[in-house]
C-alpha cells in the first residue's frame, strides 16, 4: 500500500507545478530548507466523529492560502499547503504529522481540530521546532506543559474552554435565570471543564447535573431527571455529536428550557441531527458572527466562501481562514521561512485583524478576543450578542 497516497487527503491545487520535492527536516529544531515555496501543513479530522470541524476547517484555510498567492504569496514565494487527515483520532494525528514534517518540510503546522488531536502532535511538532497553530482547539491547557510552563511553538486562534463557559454562565445571569441544570459530557476535558467553569460562574442555583459519555444515543433518563427539576435553563457541555440527539429527545419530551451550549454546536450537523423545529431558544458560544461585531472583513469572507463554495460559511470555516492568514502574517513580519522566527513572531502577534475579530496573543500564546453567543430559532441564528474578556472583569 502506497502509504503516501493513502494519508494525502488534500493537496491544495494553488502549488507551483513545477516544485520539487521538498528535503526531509526533523533534526534541527527552528531551521527550514530554502524551499522554492512556501510550505505549510494542515492536520484535521476530514473523515471520522469530527469531521464537521475538520472539514470545514481545511476549506477556510484553503480559501485564504488561494487569495494569498493571488496576491503574491507569501515572502515572494507561492504556498504550498498540504492537508492530512487524522480521521479524527488522536494516534493518527500524531502519525500524520511526523510525516508532514518528514515528507513535505513545512515550515508551519495549522491543527488539528479537536483538543485532543492537537495535544497529541505537540510533542511531535515541537521535537522539530515547528510552530502548531490550533485553528480550533479550545482545552484552557493546551498551551502549557504539566508544570504551567508556556509552551513555545503551540499557539491558538479560539478562545479557550474557561472564557466560554464563563460567557455562557454571565449571560444566564443577564438573562436573569434562577435555575440552571448541567448535562455534560464526562469522556472529554471538554465537557468538564465547560461544566465546571459554569457552574462557577453562573449565580443562581444548579437543581440537576447530569452526564454521559461520548457514543451515548439514548437520552431520555437524562432527561427525565432533568424535566423534574424544572430548570429555567439547561447548559449541554459537549460536542454537537450528542448534542443534536439529545436537545432532539429533549423537545420532544416537553422539556422546553432554553438551552446553553459550547462552540461544539457551531456546525449545520447539529441543526440536522436535531431537526430544526426542535432547535428553539438555543443559544451557543461563536467564535465568529455575521451580527452585532461584524465587519467589512467578514462581509469580504463571506463573499469570497460563497464564491468558492457555494454556500455560506460557518465558524469553523471562519476560525481556519483567520489561522492562514495568522501564518501568512508572521512569516512576512519574520521575513524568512524559517521556523524558530516565525515562532517568535507568533508570540509577538499584536492586533491582528481576522474575520472572527481583531486579537494579540497573551503570554501564554493564546488569543485575548471577543466570544459571541448566537441565538437560534427554527435552526435559523435570530440574535447575537458580544462579549469581551473584558465584559467579564466589570
Amino acid at each position: 500500500m502506497n502509504f503516501k497516497k493513502m494519508a494525502l487527503t488534500l493537496v491544495s491545487a494553488l502549488t507551483l507545478a513545477a516544485c520539487g520535492a521538498a528535503t526531509s527536516t526533523t533534526s534541527g529544531a527552528g531551521t527550514t530548507a530554502d524551499n522554492e515555496t512556501f510550505n505549510v501543513g494542515g492536520n484535521f479530522g476530514l473523515s471520522g466523529a469530527f469531521s464537521a470541524y475538520g472539514t470545514a476547517i481545511n476549506d477556510g484555510a484553503t480559501l485564504a492560502f488561494k487569495e494569498i498567492n493571488e496576491n503574491g504569496g507569501v515572502l515572494g514565494k507561492q504556498v504550498n499547503y498540504v492537508s492530512v487527515d487524522n480521521k479524527s483520532d488522536a494516534t493518527e494525528s500524531t502519525t500524520q504529522t511526523a510525516r508532514l514534517i518528514d515528507e513535505e518540510n513545512i515550515s508551519v503546522l495549522i491543527g488539528a481540530d479537536t483538543t485532543g488531536s492537537t495535544e497529541a502532535q505537540i510533542q511531535t511538532a515541537t521535537d522539530a521546532g515547528v510552530p502548531i497553530v490550533a485553528p480550533a482547539a479550545t482545552g484552557d491547557t493546551l498551551t502549557l506543559d504539566g508544570d504551567g510552563n508556556v509552551l513555545e511553538y503551540v499557539f491558538r486562534v479560539p478562545f479557550q474552554d474557561a472564557f466560554q463557559g464563563a460567557v455562557l454562565a454571565e449571560f444566564a445571569n443577564q438573562e436573569g435565570y434562577g435555575k440552571a441544570a448541567i448535562i455534560q459530557d464526562n469522556s472529554s476535558d471538554y465537557g468538564q471543564n465547560l461544566a465546571a467553569e459554569f457552574e462557577k460562574t453562573f449565580e443562581g442555583e444548579i437543581v440537576a447535573t447530569e452526564s454521559y459519555v461520548s457514543g451515548d444515543t439514548d437520552f431520555n433518563s437524562i432527561i427525565s431527571n432533568i424535566s423534574a427539576t424544572d430548570p429555567d435553563v439547561v447548559f449541554i457541555a459537549g460536542y454537537y455529536t450528542e448534542g443534536g440527539p439529545l436537545v432532539k429527545q429533549a423537545r420532544e419530551a416537553g422539556l422546553d428550557s432554553v438551552v446553553l451550549a459550547p462552540d461544539g454546536f457551531g456546525a449545520q450537523e447539529f441543526i440536522d441531527l436535531a431537526g430544526a423545529d426542535n432547535v428553539d431558544n438555543v443559544y451557543y458560544a461563536a467564535h465568529y458572527t455575521t451580527g452585532e461585531g461584524a465587519t467589512d472583513k467578514t462581509a469580504d469572507f463571506i463573499e469570497a466562501f460563497n464564491a468558492e463554495y457555494g454556500e455560506d460559511p460557518n465558524m469553523f470555516d471562519a476560525l481556519g481562514y483567520d489561522a492562514a492568514y495568522l501564518v501568512a502574517d508572521a512569516a512576512e513580519r519574520a521575513g524568512s521561512d524559517d521556523r524558530q522566527l516565525i515562532t517568535d513572531e507568533l508570540a509577538a502577534t499584536t492586533d491582528f485583524e481576522g474575520v472572527t475579530g481583531t486579537f494579540s496573543m497573551d503570554e501564554n500564546h493564546n488569543p485575548m478576543k471577543t466570544a459571541y453567543i448566537i441565538g437560534l430559532e427554527d435552526g435559523k441564528e435570530v440574535s447575537t450578542s458580544a462579549v469581551s474578556p473584558e465584559d467579564l472583569q466589570n
